[in-house]
């Protein structure tokens, strides 16, 4: 069993990941690992990561990371949940740069997107983070929402009414 990553599992893990890295890349912490990082979660249960480009000696990697570091990791971000926010990448906030692999936080914006609009309790708590901590504007979430609204009928999951409702309740709740 797999324990819970807490911020020094997180950074055992880019160190072991980097070494992997043969050519130049980005690796993008989103959902519990920023929450790690920054400082208002404790633990996560694992570490998503989006890899730009993806690497195949990292991909490769990641199994045998997992089982030697007891840690759990996704292959996953916002935008395989949400339509990608444009610009996403140059908001995305520097973490290090270890060897050839540079860490980042996936955009805030699109990691609040995608957290109000999945609406779980742990999510709702990142969100209120998020804009608490000033990571985010919540205006700036509503018209960055207006940006994907058009795209969102490529995610049938998802109600295009009931996202827009729960964005502005949280803009209007935090204004």
């Amino acid at each position: 069993m797999r324990r819970l990553a807490d911020a020094q599992g997180v950074r055992r893990f880019m160190e072991a990941l980097a070494c992997q890295a043969s050519g130049d890349a980005r690796a993008y912490f989103t959902g519990g690992a920023t929450a790690v990082l920054i400082g208002w979660r404790e633990t996560t249960i694992d570490v998503d990561i989006k890899l730009v480009p993806e690497r195949d000696e990292i991909l490769r990697a990641i199994p045998r990371l997992k089982e030697n570091l007891e840690i759990n990791v996704e292959l996953a971000s916002p935008g395989d949940f949400i339509p990608e926010l444009p610009d996403w990448q140059s908001r995305s906030a520097f973490i290090a740069t270890q060897g050839r692999l540079s860490f980042y936080h996936y955009d805030f914006y699109a990691q609040t997107l995608a957290k109000i609009e999945r609406g779980h309790a742990r999510d709702r708590e990142d969100v209120r983070e998020l804009i608490a901590r000033d990571l985010v504007e919540p205006q700036r979430v509503l018209s960055l929402f207006g940006e994907i609204e058009p795209q969102l009928y490529r995610y049938p999951a998802i109600d295009p009414r009931s996202f827009r409702h729960a964005v502005e309740q949280t803009v209007k709740s935090r204004s």
